[in-house]
């Protein structure tokens, strides 16, 4: 039998994020007013109290005060895209890096496509901090929840706290 799916909804400066997962750790971190919404399956629990410890350091990053998240993660994705979702762990709070140089660092040089299919298909936005990955040409690129999102995301890491989008 499947563990049930436990969720909350918390406020940010980008909006609602939806966290869900279960005892195993988290699933999903997903902006609600993104490009790729996530609503609870109607077999999901909401259990606010199950999330505090990672609302708390979300907040706590959005404040600036937090680089480096401590939670149990448990994306589903393949073994090639577990690879890369690892990898996006080791970028340091407020750098970037390319498609290509992950592909690179992975032992996979020509694989900077499926890198960034991989990329895409985070889970775990922030918490698996994918918007630190950028074009070639270090242009912003491909972001789930929208340029918006990762513009802000950056922008945040580089000035220390974060402002609501669009201010």
């Amino acid at each position: 039998m499947r563990e049930q799916t436990v969720f909350t909804v918390m406020e940010s400066p980008l909006g609602e994020i939806l966290l869900a997962g279960n005892t195993q750790g988290l699933r999903h971190v997903a902006f609600q007013a993104g490009q790729s919404p996530l609503r609870p399956e109607p077999d999901w629990r909401r259990d606010d109290a199950f999330w505090a410890t990672a609302v708390t350091q979300l907040t706590a990053y959005f404040a600036g005060e937090l680089q480096t998240f401590d939670l149990s993660l448990a994306p589903q994705g393949t073994l090639f895209q577990q690879r890369v979702w690892a990898y996006l762990q080791t970028i340091p709070y407020g750098r970037t890096i390319t498609y290509g140089a992950i592909a690179e660092a992975l032992g996979k040089p020509s694989a900077s496509r499926a890198v960034g299919a991989a990329n895409g298909r985070n889970p775990l936005a922030i918490v698996v901090p994918c918007h630190r990955v950028v074009g070639s040409s270090g242009a912003l690129t491909g972001y789930a929840g929208g340029l918006r999102f990762k513009a802000a995301l950056l922008a945040l890491e580089r000035n220390g706290r974060s402002s609501k989008v669009g201010q």
